[in-house]
């Protein structure tokens, strides 16, 4: 990919070469905790520091006496961001297992949870579409952009133009579908599950859902201008409050509604989503104008891309219709095999979402980076994150492989989930693990192509290609093997797709070396195999399953690290160290309150 030329840094004021970055107690205004960027006296070398912790010198203070624009993040700070969104991911993941949980309790494996599931469908695809997959990757380069021209002395203020050319349009066109999909409710349920028992329980909790489609369009929003102003608190947290909305609902208003109770807190979470996100934007943009008003007029914010918009949207539509597709082709199952699919899905892909935690907060990294013209620092940048986002995910396969029917057994073996729904559920969740790591690298990948915010349709093709195979194989096994066949159906699609974006990136994205890549999986991927056989073993010799996911669990993790699949002492040094100051910040910030 040809590098964007990089303008002529300004000199340094003399005897200020070198810069800090040190963190400060966060405010109630603070969307994720706040970086105080200073200068330190030191030698003039006029040369770039080398090392990839550094902060490179540029300007600190943009024309016209506004605020600081922050420097480049260290890696010590994009650890310690990416150990709080992923503090904050676990919780909304265990949140995610409660509400699974009480859905199984309360409702069952059968026609109700089922009908629910399809409408369900609505926030799966809104989030995936508009706040982490599709919408995300438009945004964070735009606004990136934007902090970029803001940090150059550009006329007014880019950023809070970028809002206002964007925001009321978008937010017109999310209210605008919203409103069609309820109207549409009783063709879309009939479309996507048409053997359904009960198609109109299901068009009533369609019609609840497709309210996500605006108050997760402005979560979106807000959460791709707070990741680009690297503000991860309130981002990391939207899905904890959208979880205990839903969870809240069923219990209080489950023996009225029934299972309309779930889609109501569907609906109430995600007008949280937007509220606790709001504060900590609106503070960003008013910090942004500064001190004094900008003289000269502020040029217009150059409109979303359109065709990038497109790219980016039907790739996260092609990526989420895996979905459609393995409810279509369960719809004619025996009722029960939609929810079987659900529970092994969402258990699944808890190693997974916990992988992508890294990439999630540095994608505004190498977006920054490729509008800085830096590309060198961007293919790093997306490299390492291949290695340890590979390593961890495979970690987790090999404890959901070895630990499927005790984890299925604890999480939700209780109420109207039967010993039946257990073994069925844990068989497909094995099946479904297959397909974990290709998942991982597809998440990361699609990002290099995405972060330079020009647009690209390979993306699309490749996930198009990964979708026909799903639905083909998917097509021929599922009236044999079941909803075991469908899931392998999606493992085999999702594996093709990271091969052929793996295979393009030096060409259409982030210039990474595909053969490092690959090579550097070898001894991982042989540690998740011998993790995975002990981890069985040894978990099945306890009669009960606290005891059995216990000695299973910690076999897995003892033989995955001392196989050798345990990210190097370079790349866990950031993160370590983060966690050693975790006392000294907390009393740092308990003593200046």
């Amino acid at each position: 990919m040809t590098a964007v030329p990089r303008p002529p840094a300004p000199q340094a004021d003399p005897g200020t070469t070198a810069v800090t970055v040190t963190p400060t107690a966060p405010g109630p205004d603070a969307g994720g905790g706040s970086f105080a960027v200073s200068r330190v006296p030191g030698p003039e070398t006029g040369t770039r520091p080398s090392a990839a912790a550094d902060v490179p010198p540029g300007p600190l203070r943009r024309p016209g006496g506004r605020s600081p624009e922050p420097a480049p993040p260290t890696s010590r700070l994009l650890a310690r961001a990416a150990l709080l969104t992923a503090c904050l991911s676990v919780g909304a993941a265990l949140l995610g297992l409660v509400r699974d949980q009480s859905l199984a309790r309360l409702f069952g494996a059968g026609r109700d949870t089922d009908a629910f599931l399809v409408a369900w469908t609505v926030p799966e695809f809104a989030a995936t579409l508009l706040i982490e997959d599709g919408l995300a990757f438009a945004l964070i380069p735009a606004f990136s952009a934007a902090l970029a021209r803001r940090a150059r002395g550009a006329a007014g203020d880019p950023v809070r133009s970028l809002v206002a050319g964007t925001l009321p349009r978008l937010m017109l066109a999310f209210a605008a579908a919203g409103v069609l999909l309820a109207l549409a409710a009783p063709w879309f349920v009939a479309v996507l599950a048409p053997g359904l028992p009960d198609p109109a329980l299901a068009v009533d909790c369609t019609r609840l859902t497709a309210s996500c489609v605006l108050s997760f369009g402005l979560a979106g929003y807000c959460s791709a201008a707070l990741r680009a102003h690297r503000r991860f608190l309130a981002p990391a947290a939207i899905y904890i409050v959208h979880n205990v909305a839903i969870i809240t609902a069923m219990y209080a208003c489950g023996g009225r509604w029934g299972v309309r109770s779930a889609a109501f807190g569907v609906a109430a979470g995600g007008c949280l989503m937007v509220a606790i996100q709001l504060p900590s934007l609106v503070t960003e943009l008013r910090r942004g104008r500064g001190g004094r008003t900008e003289p000269r007029p502020a040029a217009p914010a150059p409109p979303l891309d359109a065709p990038l918009l497109a790219a980016v949207l039907l790739f996260a539509l092609c990526r989420q219709s895996q979905v459609l597709i393995e409810r279509f082709l369960a719809s004619g199952l025996p009722a029960g095999a939609i929810s079987h699919l659900n529970y092994a899905q969402k258990v699944a892909q808890i190693p997974m979402t916990l992988s992508m935690m890294l990439s999630t907060v540095t994608f505004p990294v190498v977006a920054r980076a490729l509008a800085d013209g830096d590309t060198e620092r961007a293919r790093g940048r997306v490299e390492r994150d291949v290695a340890v986002a590979a390593r961890l995910v495979l970690l987790g396969t090999a404890a959901v492989v070895a630990l499927a029917p005790q984890l299925i057994g604890l999480l939700f073996q209780r109420g109207a989930f039967t010993a039946q729904d257990t073994a069925a559920t844990a068989g497909v969740m094995r099946v479904y693990a297959l397909g974990l790591l290709a998942q991982t690298l597809t998440g990361v990948l699609v990002r290099s192509y995405f972060s330079a915010g020009r647009a690209t349709w390979y993306p699309v093709t490749a996930m198009a290609a990964g979708i026909a195979a799903t639905w083909g194989i998917g097509a021929c096994t599922a009236g044999s093997r079941g909803a075991v066949g469908i899931a392998a159906a999606n493992a085999a699609g999702i594996t093709l797709t990271a091969a052929l974006l793996l295979a393009s990136t030096g060409r259409r994205g982030v210039p990474l070396r595909a053969g490092a890549v690959l090579r550097g999986l070898g001894r991982p991927l042989w540690a998740a195999g011998g993790a995975t056989v002990a981890g069985g073993l040894v978990a099945a010799v306890p009669s009960a399953a606290p005891a059995g996911l216990a000695a299973g669990a910690a076999t897995v993790t003892v033989v995955f690290l001392l196989l050798g699949g345990a990210p190097g002492a370079r790349a866990l040094a950031p993160a370590l160290r983060s966690v050693r100051s975790l006392p000294q910040r907390l009393a740092h910030v308990l003593t200046t309150r």
